[in-house]
């Protein structure tokens, strides 16, 4: 959608492209982020690509908090990892990710990049979000009076493939999926590509596992032990050899706003 957008294939030209980076994204996004920054400088209609952080996701996924009361501690339910309960049952944290790490770090910027007034309920900007056409079911009007959402890839009927082709035609790389490491909504085959293509970035998300659990024992207010997988086995063991998926890719679907990656 960026490079359309530089290459005037989308209009109006935006006034820039933000990126919102929960520092739990694996090197290659990282590494095409700063390969789009050049691509779009190098357009024939530039603009700026920026990037905005509500802090570092990992960090405070892990951090424990003291009761004021001094009866332990606890963790923020940050992502949406599944638990296994003591008597064998399972459960879903809440989440807040998304709204945390991306909606509000974005929403901020945009005010400010926009001069949008506090208590302004005319649209003072128009946020478009890079989902396509398979995608549609994640497209959500905003929260906020004065920002207007636009999907424009879904404007153009356009899908992956429709998208991985134009890129192909321009003589793009493949960009990679945006998505924090350790996201429990992976699928099976994004688990598996993460093992298989980023082994370093798919041990880090074992550590953090791990972690996770650790900090879970200091967690009064948890009752069970956290896991990535619905299968409440640790990843590392997680069988990812068969095409079958469980269901978890569906997930992401149905609860995501669609912001992750921009």
């Amino acid at each position: 959608m960026a490079l359309m957008a530089a290459h005037g294939e989308i209009t109006p030209m935006p006034t820039a492209a933000v990126f919102a980076d929960t520092q739990a994204e694996p090197e290659s996004v990282m590494r095409w982020l700063s390969l789009l920054e050049g691509f779009i400088a190098a357009a024939k209609y530039p603009f700026p690509v920026l990037r905005v952080t509500g802090g570092n996701l990992t960090d405070e996924s892990l951090k424990i908090r003291e009761r004021r009361d001094g009866a332990g501690g606890h963790t923020r339910n940050l992502i949406p990892a599944f638990v296994m309960q003591k008597d064998g049952s399972k459960g879903l944290m809440g989440r807040s990710c998304t709204s945390d790490f991306k909606v509000r770090p974005l929403t901020k910027f945009l005010r400010k990049l926009a001069g949008v007034k506090h208590g302004q309920k005319t649209v003072g900007a128009v946020q478009w979000i890079g989902i396509s056409l398979d995608e549609a079911h994640r497209m959500k009007p905003s929260r906020e009076r004065w920002v207007e959402h636009r999907w424009p890839l879904i404007d153009l009927g356009m899908k992956r493939y429709d998208c991985l082709r134009w890129m192909e035609k321009m003589g793009y790389p493949k960009p990679p999926r945006s998505a924090c490491i350790y996201c429990p909504f992976h699928s099976d085959a994004e688990w598996r590509r993460l093992k298989d293509e980023e082994p370093d970035e798919f041990a880090k998300a074992a550590q953090f596992e791990r972690d996770l659990q650790a900090a879970s024992l200091k967690n009064v207010k948890l009752k069970g032990v956290p896991f990535l997988h619905s299968s409440c086995v640790p990843i590392g063991t997680v069988d990812l050899s068969t095409d079958i998926e469980r269901g978890q890719g569906e997930m992401f679907g149905n609860d995501c706003t669609g912001l992750c990656g921009v």
